[in-house]
Parts: C-alpha cells; structure tokens; sequence
C-alpha cells in the first residue's frame, strides 16, 4: 500500500502532492515501483494536527481520485473519518475504507461500509491525533489492543459487516511510545488471532527517528524497509508506505530467505 497525502500538513510529505497534477504524477511513480494499493488521504493525522472540515477534503481527494481512475485501474483505498468522504470516494472509484478511528468518529460511517461492499481497515488508536502523544499509557498494551480489535470486529459484523470484509491496523506511532510501538512489533503475531488480514503502518515514523537519530522524516525510508522486512515472518498481510520502491525490494529478499529461495 502507497501513501499519497493531498494535504498541506502530513508530517513527511505534506503540500508536495496538494495539486491533482503532482498527486496523479506521484500516483504514477508508485505504481511504476510496483504498488499493489494507493492509499489517499485528505487529512493529516500526525500528532496535534488539526481536523479539517468535509468540504476540504472532499476538495482534496475526489478530483485526485477522479483523474487517477481515468488512467489507472490500481485499487485506491480513501483514508477517512468522515461518512460523506468515503461514500463519495467510493463513488469516484475507491476499493477500500482505511478509517484510523475504527468507525468510532462519524456515526454515519457504519452505514456507508454496510452499503457497500469494499473491504475496511480499522485502526487501534488512543485518543486522538490532537492528544494521541501526550503521555500515552497502558498497563498491557497487547492485552487491551486484542479487547479492543475483539469489541470492534464483533460491533461490525453485529452490524451486517462480513468478517472478511475487515482488515486490521495496530497504529503503530497512534498513542503509543517508542517502547510501546516496539512491543507491538515484536508480538506481531498476536493478532493473527482474529482471523483478518493485518495491516503495518510505520512508515517513516517517529519511532524510527529515536532509533537510527535521523531528524528528516523522508530519510527513513531505509529504516522502514528495514521493518517490512524484519516483520514478513509475523503474518502481516499489507504494509503501508510512502517509498515503495525500496520496500519491495526488502520485502522481496525478505520472502526469499523465508522459503529457501
């Protein structure tokens, strides 16, 4: 999955692809580097980021989705909160719902998902990106990210959602410390129990930059391949990411050492 953010503030690359011309061409250099998904989003969820309202981002995704789907029949999945973005999303040609809330924001949203029949990600996150860093705490993270990924799979399958509709998304970097991110990383393997398809999110994030001490987000694209790579073997289905290129090619040699190759 390729990120492409139309937005002026997102944390690594915002207001480098805020015009339909620049997301389209951006769009096309993913999937020249072999992208299996776009994901577009409208609105920045780096910590503190401010919301934005339903008109601007629907300003901000439809058309790019629009001029991509008469191009390219790549699969675009929205990156949304909002009920009105990803029903008209959808109708512009997205494939899938990618909402970081987990249908928690916009009571409206359950009845676009049910309506439809495209696949839908939902993401664990503490709070939200206004607060999500400000001294995030658990007492068992693992334990209540499984309670939480339990209540909200059986909320949307009570709901008329078919389970294999449901993808999952840990938030690495979402209300969590670099300790807490790592464990997660580590115990990957603990949402297999679900049954869905899981999601990795941790595409030049903070939690790398404490790591390796490099300060530019858009120098951790070796760092996050680094991660695909290492996190082949834990059952994750998609990674999601802004350089795909290199991530590919980690991932590739990664698969290959896992069957012998």
């Amino acid at each position: 999955m390729g990120v492409l953010n139309v937005t002026p503030d997102s944390f690594s690359d915002g207001g480098l692809f805020n015009t339909v011309e620049s997301a389209v061409a951006q769009a096309e250099k993913l999937i020249s580097q072999g992208v299996d998904i776009l994901d577009i989003g409208g609105e920045s969820t780096r910590p503190f980021a401010d919301s934005v309202s339903v008109e601007d981002e629907l300003l901000r995704v439809i058309p790019v989705i629009q001029a991509i789907r008469e191009r390219h029949s790549t699969p675009i999945s929205i990156d949304t909160t909002k009920a009105l973005v990803a029903q008209k999303a959808l109708e512009a040609g997205a494939n899938y719902i990618n909402d970081i809330s987990a249908l928690r924001l916009d009571p409206e949203m359950i009845s676009v998902v049910k309506t439809s029949s495209v696949p839908v990600i939902i993401m664990h996150m503490q709070g939200s990106p206004a607060d999500m860093q400000i001294k995030p705490t658990y007492e068992n993270i693992l334990q209540e990210m499984v309670t939480f990924f339990n209540e909200r799979i059986a909320w949307l399958v009570s709901h008329g959602v078919a389970k294999n509709r449901i993808i999952i998304d840990p938030g690495i970097g979402f209300g969590k410390t670099i300790s807490h991110n790592l464990t997660l990383l580590k115990n990957l393997e603990t949402f297999s129990q679900f049954g869905v398809p899981l999601l990795l999110a941790h595409s030049r994030k903070r939690f790398l930059g404490e790591i390796t001490g490099v300060v530019d987000e858009k120098n951790r694209d070796l760092a996050t391949a680094v991660v695909s790579a290492l996190c082949v073997s834990k059952k994750i289905a998609m990674v999601r990411v802004h350089d795909v290129a290199s991530t590919r090619q980690a991932l590739e040699v990664a698969a290959a050492l896992e069957r012998g190759f």
